[in-house]
C-alpha cells in the first residue's frame, strides 16, 4: 500500500510539474509575435523555466523527506537540516523568479515587459537568494569546522556571510549608477569567499578521512572550477566593459537617478547579440547552484568528534533547542 501511495504522489508531481511549465509557457510567450518565439534566446528561456519547475518540484520532494525523517533524527540534526531547508527554499524560489522573467541589470533589458521584469526588484529577489545560499555553506562549513577543531574554518564560516553583504553592495552599486566596477569588486568578492570556503573544505579534508565522500569531493571541485571560472572569465569580463565605458565617455547615473531608472526603465529583446554572454553564466547560476542548494539540505551535519571526557559522558553536548553547544 505504501509504495502505491508512492508511486501514485510521484505521478502526482509529474503531471502537476508538467501542467506548470505548459501554463507557464503559454504565460511568458504564447501571445509575442512569431519573431519573438522563434530563435536561441527563446530556446534557452524555454529550457530554464523547465528548470525551474523541475527545482521547485526537487525542493517540494525534499521538504517532505526532511520531515519524514524528523520524527527518528536527534534534535541537532533536525534542526541542522531545518535551516537549511529554509535557507534554500529563499533560493530555490529567487532562481526560479530568475528564471521565469531573466534580466541584466546593467544593461536594462529583459523578456517581459511588466513591472514584475523591474531591475529593482529582480535585484532584491536575487540579493535575499544569494545570502541565503552562502548561508547554507557557512552553516555546513561552520559545522564541518567545527568537528575537527579547525579554527580556520570556523572564521571562514562566520566571514562568508559579511563577505557577501558587502558584495551585494557593490552590486546594488553597479545597478543603479550602471557602472560596471562594481560588479568587478562583487564577483572579485564572491571569489575570494569561494576560495576562503575551498581552503576550510581541504582542511576537513585533511583532517577526517571519514568525511572524504562524494559530497566534499564534489564540492571542493566544482569549487575549484568556480574560482578559476570568476578570475579567468567573470572578473575580466566585467573588466572589460568598463574599461569600454570608460573609453566611450559613458555618464554613469546618480544613485537617485539609478533608483528611478532601474524601476522604470526595461528594453525587453530577443537579440543573441545581447544575451550570448548572459547565457552561459545565467545557466549554471539557475540550475547547479539549485542542485548544490538541495544537496546541502541532503547532506548529513557533520557531527563533532568527541573529546575523551565527552566520550565518558555519551558524547557531544548540545543546547536545550537541540543547537550544537561549546565542545
Amino acid at each position: 500500500m505504501n509504495k502505491l501511495l508512492r508511486d501514485y504522489n510521484n505521478s502526482a508531481h509529474v503531471v502537476a510539474a508538467a501542467t506548470a511549465y505548459v501554463a507557464l509557457w503559454n504565460v511568458l510567450l504564447v501571445h509575442r509575435p512569431a519573431e519573438f518565439r522563434l530563435g536561441g534566446v527563446s530556446a534557452w528561456w524555454t529550457v530554464i523555466c523547465a528548470v525551474a519547475v523541475i527545482n521547485a518540484c526537487g525542493w517540494h520532494r525534499t521538504a517532505q523527506r526532511v520531515a519524514s525523517l524528523s520524527a527518528e533524527a536527534d534534535a541537532p540534526d533536525v534542526w541542522f537540516q531545518k535551516w537549511q531547508l529554509r535557507l534554500s527554499a529563499v533560493f530555490v524560489l529567487g532562481c526560479g523568479f530568475r528564471s521565469l522573467i531573466p534580466r541584466a541589470d546593467v544593461q536594462r533589458f529583459g523578456l517581459v515587459d511588466s513591472w514584475l521584469s523591474s531591475v529593482l526588484i529582480g535585484r532584491s529577489v536575487a540579493t535575499a537568494a544569494e545570502l541565503c545560499f552562502v548561508a547554507q555553506w557557512a552553516l555546513m562549513l561552520h559545522a564541518a569546522a567545527r568537528g575537527v577543531g579547525s579554527r580556520f574554518g570556523i572564521a571562514v564560516a562566520w566571514l562568508l556571510v559579511p563577505l557577501i553583504v558587502v558584495a551585494e553592495v557593490c552590486s546594488w552599486s553597479a545597478v543603479l549608477t550602471t557602472c560596471y566596477l562594481g560588479n568587478v569588486a562583487e564577483e572579485s568578492l564572491w571569489a575570494l569567499a569561494a576560495s576562503l570556503l575551498v581552503a576550510g573544505g581541504f582542511i576537513v579534508w585533511a583532517r577526517r578521512p571519514a568525511s572524504r565522500g562524494p559530497f566534499l569531493a564534489g564540492a571542493l571541485t566544482l569549487g575549484l572550477l568556480y574560482v578559476a571560472y570568476m578570475i579567468s572569465v567573470d572578473v575580466p569580463m566585467y573588466f572589460s566593459r568598463w574599461q569600454a565605458d570608460e573609453a566611450s565617455g559613458r555618464v554613469y547615473l546618480s544613485l537617485s537617478q539609478g533608483l528611478r531608472d532601474a524601476w522604470s526603465r526595461r528594453i525587453v529583446t530577443f537579440s543573441w547579440e545581447e544575451w550570448r554572454a548572459e547565457i552561459p553564466w545565467m545557466t549554471l547560476y539557475f540550475s547547479v547552484c539549485v542542485w548544490w542548494s538541495l544537496a546541502l539540505v541532503h547532506a548529513p551535519r557533520p557531527v563533532p568528534d568527541p573529546s575523551p571526557d565527552q566520550r565518558a559522558r555519551g558524547g557531544p553536548r548540545f543546547t536545550p533547542d537541540g543547537r550544537p553547544g561549546c565542545v
